[in-house]
């Protein structure tokens, strides 16, 4: 059928797409140091501005429940 072929044809090109996938992926990935730089700036910086943001919002008084808890 006419279908057929063009299915065929299609699960070649997704195919060889997959394999070139699975070869890129098996090859070892090496980052530049100046990428491993900028990952590393930004691991950083995103860590301080959640405890920046910690330390920024108020705490919520406590229910005496809970405060007799926390000790």
């Amino acid at each position: 059928m006419y279908g057929d072929e063009i299915h065929l044809w299609l699960h070649h090109i997704r195919a060889e797409r997959l394999r070139d996938e699975a070869r890129a992926a098996s090859r070892p990935h090496r980052r530049s140091r100046t990428a491993r730089a900028r990952v590393l700036r930004t691991r950083v910086g995103w860590t301080l501005v959640e405890v920046g943001l910690r330390l920024a919002t108020p705490r919520l008084p406590q229910s005496g429940l809970t405060a007799r808890f926390d000790h």
